[in-house]
C-alpha cells in the first residue's frame, strides 16, 4: 500500500520548506494530503511569490482547506502514516499541544496524536519563551518529533537550496519516509 502523509503549513517564516518537504515525498511515491492553515497564505506569498499557493498545493496529491472539519484527514479512521507540520507558528504549536481542533491542520494534528501515529512539527520561531518550551515539551511527551529546522553544517551545503533540501530530508526521514540521497548521513571517519 502506498504510504500517505498529512502536510500542514501554518503561517511562520519557512513555506519553502513544506514546498521541499512535498517534492522530496511526491518524489518517492507518497500519497501527500496538504492543508494550509487560515494565516499560511500571507507568508507564502512573500517567501514563495504570489503562485505559491498553487505551487505546494501542485506538488501535493490532494489539498483540503482549513475549514473544511468534515475532509478525511480529519478522521482517525482516515488511514495516514504521518503528518508533518512545516513551518509550525507558535499559535499552531499551542494549539496542537492542548487540542484545539479549531482548524483542519490542528484537528489532523489531533487525529495523528490520538491515533499513535507520527507528528513531526517544524517550529519556527527564535527566541523562545516559557510558554514556546512548554507548549513543545507538551506535545512531546504526547510523542510528537519536535524538530526546529536546524541545518546541518557537516553536510557542507553550498548553496541555500541545498540547505533548505538537506533539512526537508530529515523532516521526510523523522516521518518515517527514506528520502533517498537527499539526506547526507553522517559517515564518521570516511
Amino acid at each position: 500500500m502506498t504510504k500517505r502523509v498529512i502536510v500542514g503549513v501554518s503561517g511562520a517564516s519557512g513555506s519553502v520548506l513544506a514546498l521541499e518537504s512535498l517534492r522530496l515525498l511526491g518524489g518517492v511515491g507518497v500519497e501527500t494530503h496538504l492543508v494550509v492553515s487560515p494565516g499560511a497564505p500571507a507568508s507564502i506569498a512573500h517567501e514563495l511569490g504570489e503562485d505559491g499557493l498553487a505551487l505546494l498545493a501542485a506538488s501535493a496529491s490532494r489539498v483540503h482547506e482549513a475549514g473544511n472539519l468534515a475532509a478525511p484527514i480529519a478522521s482517525g479512521s482516515f488511514r495516514a502514516d504521518a503528518m508533518i507540520v512545516v513551518p509550525c507558528s507558535m499559535r499552531t504549536l499551542a494549539a496542537m499541544a492542548h487540542g484545539l481542533g479549531d482548524n483542519l491542520l490542528t484537528r489532523a494534528a489531533d487525529v495523528t496524536l490520538k491515533e499513535k501515529r507520527r507528528l513531526v512539527v517544524a517550529p519556527r520561531e527564535a527566541p523562545l519563551h516559557e510558554g514556546h518550551l512548554e507548549a513543545m515539551l507538551r506535545l512531546a511527551r504526547m510523542g510528537a518529533v519536535i524538530a526546529p529546522p536546524v541545518p546541518p553544517f557537516y553536510a557542507r551545503p553550498a548553496s541555500l537550496g541545498q540547505m533548505v533540501r538537506e533539512i526537508a530530508a530529515r523532516l521526510v526521514n523523522w516521518a518515517g519516509v527514506d528520502p533517498g540521497e537527499a539526506l547526507t548521513r553522517w559517515g564518521g571517519d570516511d
